[in-house]
């Protein structure tokens, strides 16, 4: 999609629950392969998974594919605080998150991060807020792969709506099941929030089934392939702890990334606009209408080929160095004093 002159690629706030669904560290390889590429900017990270490695393995992977992370003011960091749910029981530790601990040949750590403690972290409804006020006016997209309690939380913020109605173009949402289907597991995790999303979301949502994620699975047998360039791969490493290999994982969550990011590719169709609700049970109930604010993608089996094979591409490809986010101010060397300066 071509931009005018000024125009800023999209902003993607990315919220998940990583950790729990290997489909959310592939989005994440995805998502920073097409910043990459420079189709899209991550410009926010959030967990509603309350356990610090889950923190951890999300800025692992910033690392990875975008360089050092930083936090400060006028820092030179590309990637961003991770903001992490706090509130409730720690969440448990899950296999993928064992990557964490894996060591190189000569006993060092394979993989970096700064977070050991919930300081290190921040609180996900500052992270989003702060991320949508620094977009351009409806040049960022929210995506939501997890469970809906920090997009939830961020609805109660006074003036959300405002903020999110300007700066947010679109919402996309790995949740659900369409036009019906059985329950999923990010919606049951918290069934009040997803309902609240789906009800108080000011601007148009496009929801990403189950269905269209089984689809298109990403094949197992290509982390022998693509991913087998470097010795320490994080997502590689997570692929094959997730699960007994060998697997081809559902890609529910890619699918929203890649929506997001290139909706104009026209590699899946979408439904007729109408509403989405949630039933009792956390299955998803789509209502047409010709008014609402709400679609779902739809597979389109003659795409199916090429989309797998950009997903293995994207996500695969080797980082690329990036210019930094933000810049020191330039220090300026004055002069010395002339005499007609020294005598006042």
């Amino acid at each position: 999609m071509q931009r005018g002159p000024g125009t800023q690629s999209p902003g993607i706030v990315f919220d998940c629950d990583l950790g729990n669904q290997i489909d959310d560290v592939l989005a994440l390889a995805l998502l920073y392969g097409l910043d990459g590429k420079g189709e899209c900017r991550v410009v926010a990270t959030t967990v509603s998974k309350p356990n610090l490695k889950s923190a951890a393995l999300s800025e692992v992977i910033g690392r990875f594919y975008a360089g050092e992370v930083s936090a400060a003011f006028n820092a030179t960091g590309r990637t961003l605080p991770v903001g992490l749910a706090s509130a409730g029981t720690r969440a448990e530790d899950t296999p993928m998150l064992s990557v964490l601990g894996k060591r190189t040949p000569d006993g060092k750590p394979a993989y970096t991060h700064g977070i050991e403690r919930i300081a290190d972290t921040a609180d996900p409804v500052d992270v989003l807020r702060n991320a949508l006020s620094a977009q351009q006016p409806a040049n960022a997209i929210v995506v939501l792969t997890g469970p809906a309690s920090n997009l939830a939380a961020l609805l109660k913020f006074p003036y959300a709506a405002p903020l999110i109605t300007e700066r947010a173009r679109l919402l996309v949402v790995a949740a659900g099941a369409y036009p019906e289907g059985n329950a999923e597991a990010g919606i049951l995790a918290d069934i009040p929030s997803a309902r609240k999303l789906f009800a108080d979301w000011p601007g148009p949502i496009v929801a990403v089934g189950s269905e269209v994620g089984d689809a298109v699975p990403f094949p197992g047998a290509a982390l022998e392939k693509g991913f087998a360039w470097t010795e320490a791969h994080p997502v590689a490493d997570a692929y094959r702890a997730y699960r007994p290999m060998p697997y081809d994982a559902s890609t529910t969550a890619m699918a929203a990334v890649f929506y997001a990011v290139r909706a104009n590719d026209n590699s899946f169709r979408l439904s007729p606009p109408g509403s989405i609700s949630v039933l009792d049970d956390g299955r998803t109930k789509f209502t047409p209408s010709p008014s609402g604010k709400h679609r779902f993608l739809i597979a389109d089996p003659a795409q199916t080929s090429a989309i797998q094979k950009t997903y293995i591409e994207i996500a695969s490809a080797k980082p690329v160095p990036r210019a930094p986010r933000f810049r020191r101010p330039v220090q300026q060397e004055q002069a010395p004093p002339t005499p007609a300066q020294k005598k006042q």
